[in-house]
């Protein structure tokens, strides 16, 4: 058995009803006394399974395409708050107001504070003694940064300063689009919970310890091998139809 990706499920579905045909074509010999390894036990499984892949595949659906237009929302985030700045940088304000809208800039792009330190600095730190430390990446979650963009609209609120003529830079904009981020991001999340339960419960059919599909079908085949003998032409049939595990 190897590891399986999402397509493997499918795949598994389709060699188990392969392993069924085959068991049927044995007749009155193929006659386990295990349950769970019957032809009728083992086509009901397959049922479920093939139904519980397709409520995987029908849960993608909304989930991808929340995730296709949240993903469209937030790609021009970061050169659009680089204007924001710009625009903060040209109305006047003290240095210090700059400076709190670069850090919240920057976790919202993804920039470190300060540059990475290089292999030989990180050398010459260790020579003299020196903890290398750098600061982390910003974080660069959807909620991270709606957080960062909250923080930096409600500080251009209470900079009277900022007051820019153009339309999409002016903090009702702003506000607006944050509104619309957020609320392609709990689209996104709220399509996931389905989609992971889906999984879950598909998981539980296709790979559960004993009786889930894969482990009934290296069953099925440990029994036709005990039957008919490992030389035999029909374990010989079985014994190639593989089965995908989870990773």
């Amino acid at each position: 058995m190897s590891s399986t990706a999402e397509t493997g499920h499918a795949i598994n579905v389709a060699n188990f009803n392969v392993l069924i045909t085959y068991t049927e074509g044995y007749g009155v010999v193929f006659n386990p006394s295990r349950d769970t390894i019957k032809i009728i036990a083992m086509k009901t499984l397959s049922k479920s399974a093939a139904d519980a892949n397709a409520a995987v595949n029908a849960a993608k659906v909304p989930y991808s395409k929340a995730v296709a237009a949240r993903d469209v929302a937030f790609d021009p985030l970061s050169k659009f708050i680089t204007r924001v700045i710009n625009s903060l940088k040209a109305s006047g304000v003290p240095q210090q107001v700059i400076d709190n809208a670069l850090t919240h800039s920057r976790k919202l792009q993804g920039r470190r504070s300060t540059p990475k330190l290089t292999d030989e600095q990180k050398a010459a730190l260790k020579a003299e003694g020196k903890e290398a430390r750098e600061s982390s990446s910003s974080q660069l979650g959807f909620d991270d940064r709606l957080d960062n963009l909250d923080k930096l609209i409600q500080m251009l609120l209470s900079t009277p300063e900022y007051a820019p003529n153009e339309t999409e830079l002016k903090t009702a904009s702003l506000t607006a689009m944050y509104t619309d981020l957020k609320a392609k991001n709990d689209a996104a999340v709220a399509t996931a919970a389905p989609l992971s339960n889906a999984r879950i419960a598909r998981n539980e059919i296709f790979y559960k310890e004993d009786t889930g599909l894969v482990a009934t079908s290296l069953n099925a085949k440990a029994y036709i091998k005990s039957v008919y003998g490992a030389s035999s032409p029909q374990y010989k049939q079985v014994s190639g139809i593989n089965f995908t595990t989870l990773k």
